[in-house]
């Protein structure tokens, strides 16, 4: 049986501050080629991704968004979208989506990459504010922007795990 490897798992860590070294595109298409690996409902892959490299625009998801500030000094800022037509219009597409986020995460600290996970959906606000400023349209969801670059900033690595959370058998 092979090593049991989870030191990314404990290791991926919100990072809002970065440094000005660029994420490379083959970086990026790295992070997005993790994202597709995702596991989605019947295997219908409702999602669609956007790749925000330029600062004006980046500035204007800042001006979306409140809490995702750190647009601004990522390398990119990637927003996987859902298309819940793709999932027979259930609402599977938001675990989809929620995996294919995670997975973006998880494959940046294997590149030695920060990233942080700001939520669109479901804010009417901001699904509508990121929607005029990236085009998307009216059947295209905005999930989630995800600043990506190189860490200016370290965190340890560390579980959150608590036994009073976790029920054997039965509640």
């Amino acid at each position: 049986m092979p090593e049991l490897k989870i030191d990314n798992i404990f290791a991926r860590r919100s990072i809002r501050s970065f440094t000005d070294q660029q994420v490379s595109d083959e970086q990026i298409k790295t992070l997005l080629e993790a994202a597709m690996a995702a596991p989605s409902a019947n295997n219908k892959q409702p999602w669609h991704f956007i790749v925000v490299r330029d600062q004006a625009d980046r500035e204007a998801l800042v001006e979306a968004h409140p809490y995702a500030r750190m647009s601004r000094e990522a390398s990119a800022v990637i927003i996987p979208c859902g298309e819940p037509a793709l999932s027979n219009n259930s609402s599977y597409w938001v675990q989809d989506l929620a995996a294919a986020t995670e997975n973006i995460l998880l494959a940046a600290v294997g590149l030695g990459l920060g990233a942080v996970w700001c939520g669109v959906y479901s804010n009417n606000e901001r699904v509508t504010a990121v929607r005029k400023v990236l085009s998307i349209p009216e059947d295209i969801m905005p999930f989630c922007l995800i600043p990506v670059g190189y860490p200016n900033e370290e965190k340890e690595a560390r579980t959150q795990y608590q036994e009073s959370r976790v029920h054997l058998k039965k509640w």
